[in-house]
């Protein structure tokens, strides 16, 4: 009887540590089926929808997923799975394939096939990106919060700040048509 109450006692033991942990995951597709939830209709076709997601076990299904597979995965490699997305835009220019990982986006021209990555340096706040070589060139690093250092045509970085100003005061350093602003 000993050994049995030492087993149940471990499992509690361990089944309680595993509960008191800070890392709970972001539960990133339940939240997705949450948020497409919301954007379905009016409040009473929502609530219709979040009750039969009760019932059908969408919730459970999703919240098991999220807990058992995609939160131990963002633990143990730090990035969600889910996070992970591609988006093509339509431009004048053609369209694009862009690529969010967390840490910045790639960027396919699906026409030619030509790519880049624009990477975000949280250690120095500095976005930069990728020329043809292969080498990742700095163009804006955050000063504060309202202002940061752009590089102009000339290869220096001058401080501007985050308002319509500071983008005007930048497109006229660097000889760029004056825009409206959206």
């Amino acid at each position: 009887m000993r050994k049995y109450n030492i087993a149940v006692a471990a499992i509690l033991l361990a089944g309680a540590s595993m509960t008191f942990t800070s890392c709970i995951g972001s539960f990133t597709l339940t939240k997705r089926v949450l948020s497409w939830n919301n954007q379905v209709g009016n409040k009473f076709v929502n609530e219709l929808v979040f009750f039969a997601f009760w019932i059908l076990p969408v919730y459970e299904v999703t919240s098991l997923a999220d807990m058992l597979v995609l939160n131990s995965i963002e633990f143990w490699s730090g990035n969600n799975p889910m996070e992970a997305s591609v988006k093509a835009i339509d431009t004048d220019h053609g369209r694009y394939l862009i690529k969010c990982d967390g840490r910045g986006y790639d960027i396919v021209c699906q026409a030619t096939g030509e790519s880049t990555r624009l990477d975000f340096n949280f250690d120095t706040q500095t976005w930069s990106f990728e020329n043809k070589d292969g080498e990742m060139i700095p163009f804006m690093t955050f000063i504060d919060d309202s202002h940061v250092k752009m590089i102009t045509p000339d290869g220096d970085f001058h401080p501007y700040e985050l308002s319509q100003n500071g983008v005007m005061a930048y497109m006229e350093d660097c000889n760029l048509p004056a825009m409206a602003c959206r």
